[in-house]
């Protein structure tokens, strides 16, 4: 019951991990791919001592590996194959929750691997997720957003008032269409709280960033 998860460093991904747990899953490797120059994740724009934090918060290994898009699934299929002959897993969990060809590329590449994929927030409804996920202890900071939310999203920790915000700009609780993506700085299952200050906010191709440091 040995998984890996594939992991974002965001809410979806870490509540994921969590409710894999509760299903009898044992955690034993995180996965994040970073950009081509290797300093920030791919997806969320997060440092990677900021993720390795997460990790030792979590008594985790995580691997890093670094891509472009048009690399982006060969690589991680190689790391895959890589991964399970360092260790003893036989899934692979991610946090999608109803996007049809995410999981069925999902699939695809932990089928590769000789992995099962496992996706504990499947169909689940989008803004009882979130709800779950804040009663569960989970603390999850906005750290990229759309234009629709702005800049002056940035920073600000999900819970049940901003929820009532994003539904009255349109924009889904779990940010699942790519409004916004979030980092976890403190959950029950951390052994402490990740401490970050925003250095400065960024845009990029009409996209917002907290460009974000680790305190020590």
């Amino acid at each position: 019951m040995n998984f890996l998860c594939s992991w974002s460093g965001g809410k979806d991904s870490c509540y994921a991990f969590y409710k894999a747990i509760q299903q009898g899953y044992k955690p034993t490797v995180l996965l994040n791919v970073m950009n081509e120059f290797g300093d920030r994740s791919r997806s969320h724009g997060i440092p990677k001592n900021v993720l390795e934090a997460q990790a030792a918060a979590l008594e985790l290994p995580i691997h890093f590996f670094s891509s472009t898009w048009a690399d982006y699934e060969v690589k991680y299929i190689e790391t895959l194959k890589a991964l399970v002959k360092d260790y003893p897993i036989t899934y692979s969990v991610f946090g999608d929750i109803d996007i049809e060809s995410h999981r069925s590329w999902e699939e695809k590449v932990s089928t590769a691997a000789n992995l099962e994929a496992v996706l504990p927030l499947w169909q689940g409804d989008r803004k009882q997720l979130v709800i779950d996920m804040i009663e569960a202890g989970l603390e999850a900071m906005i750290v990229s957003c759309n234009e629709v939310l702005g800049p002056g999203f940035l920073g600000r920790i999900i819970d049940e008032a901003i929820i009532t915000e994003f539904e009255a700009l349109g924009v889904d609780a779990c940010g699942e269409n790519g409004e916004f993506h979030t980092l976890v700085v403190n959950a029950p299952f951390f052994k402490n709280r990740i401490e970050v200050d925003i250095e400065e906010k960024a845009k990029s191709s009409n996209y917002n960033f907290a460009n974000l440091v680790l305190k020590v």
